[in-house]
């Protein structure tokens, strides 16, 4: 069974998405903002996101919350965006925008009776990477980009930070009661084996890491480059996901990503996580599960969008996005010990060290 909390942190992936009619939006928008546009919808899981465009080319992103999301996890959202903006003004995230009435947030009553805040955000302009060859640079980028992104981010705290999330590779246990929901045998066999190595070899260890506020789901999707230089990064979006948790489980869940593509599996996760550990070096214990937690959070992709997508057949396509490439990496790793895992995860990061040591 699931912790008390669970039925919380499932509860903005069980409830439906709000889904205003366009010109519903519109009117919001302009209501609440003062601001005319176009309106286009824009893909999201749990919280109905849309941009708007001004007559003059200005464009912003409005969020309008999934009902079962806490408003203090809104907020928290909402803080951490504003801490960046003053802790790093260089990192390339959205900024609030404020309501006529100056507020960070408002909120609106659905056709159903059920209240969602809205919140306006900057509109980053780019190229999602996912879009766009791999390259060993745009790994490299990717790495020190989140790891300058982490560092922005240390030492801000909110009440709400701590929140239940079922996308967070430190609590894949509250999951295990998804596994018999996996119909074919050898799949769940697979999963079972990995949720054994989570709780066995990684668990008992996450007391002793270092934790902080993560963006938690820096993939491929929510980083942007610039469409000129595709080693550029300009924009890192969907801060939904982000929680205060391990720091080693920000890193091996954006190095689970890069796993596909290349004929080594390992070859791109070893480049993000050299580039990463450069700038914020990882510590021993870090470097001992960080391949393990790259493993877990293929793993919890497995299981929650294979329930997802059974529970909202109309939005599969998104839901399953990332499924085959969580399969394909699982079985990728499932021959492979621990240790091997480890040390081809961290072959550039220990090259760095062999090179300091001649």
């Amino acid at each position: 069974m699931m912790p008390d909390d669970c039925p919380t942190a499932a509860a903005a992936l069980s409830t439906a998405a709000p889904c205003l009619a366009q010109d519903d939006v519109a009117a919001l928008v302009r209501r609440i903002y003062g601001i005319e546009g176009a309106v286009t919808p824009l893909a999201g899981e749990r919280d109905q996101n849309c941009r708007i465009e001004t007559g003059d080319g200005t464009r912003y992103v409005v969020k309008i919350s999934n009902p079962s999301e806490p408003v203090g996890v809104v907020d928290f959202q909402i803080a951490a965006l504003d801490h960046i903006a003053r802790a790093a003004p260089s990192q390339p995230v959205h900024r609030v925008v404020r309501t006529l009435r100056g507020r960070t947030r408002d909120s609106v009553v659905l056709p159903d009776g059920r209240r969602s805040a809205v919140r306006m955000l900057t509109y980053l302009d780019g190229v999602q990477i996912r879009e766009t060859p791999r390259t060993a640079a745009q790994r490299r980028a990717m790495g020190t980009v989140l790891a300058g992104l982490n560092l922005a981010l240390r030492g801000f705290v909110h009440p709400a930070a701590a929140h239940p999330l079922l996308w967070n590779v430190s609590a894949a246990h509250r999951l295990t009661d998804k596994l018999d929901g996996i119909v074919d045998a050898p799949r769940r066999a697979l999963a079972r084996a990995f949720m054994r190595r989570f709780v066995d070899h990684v668990l008992p260890r996450l007391a002793s890491v270092r934790s902080q506020v993560i963006h938690n789901d820096y993939h491929l999707y929510n980083v942007l480059v610039a469409p000129d230089d595709h080693d550029r990064i300009v924009g890192i979006i969907d801060f939904g996901d982000m929680l205060h948790a391990p720091l080693v489980g920000e890193v091996a869940t954006a190095a689970a990503f890069h796993m596909a593509g290349s004929a080594d599996p390992f070859a791109g996760p070893a480049q993000f996580v050299g580039a990463y550990h450069a700038t914020l070096p990882l510590v021993d214990v870090e470097q001992d599960i960080v391949a393990d937690l790259m493993a877990t959070r293929h793993l919890i992709t497995a299981l929650i969008s294979e329930w997802r997508a059974a529970r909202y057949p109309e939005n599969r396509a998104y839901i399953m996005r990332h499924n085959p490439a969580a399969w394909e990496a699982l079985s990728q790793m499932a021959d492979l010990s621990r240790n091997e895992a480890r040390d081809r995860l961290l072959t550039e990061l220990r090259k760095g060290t062999d090179n300091d040591n001649h």
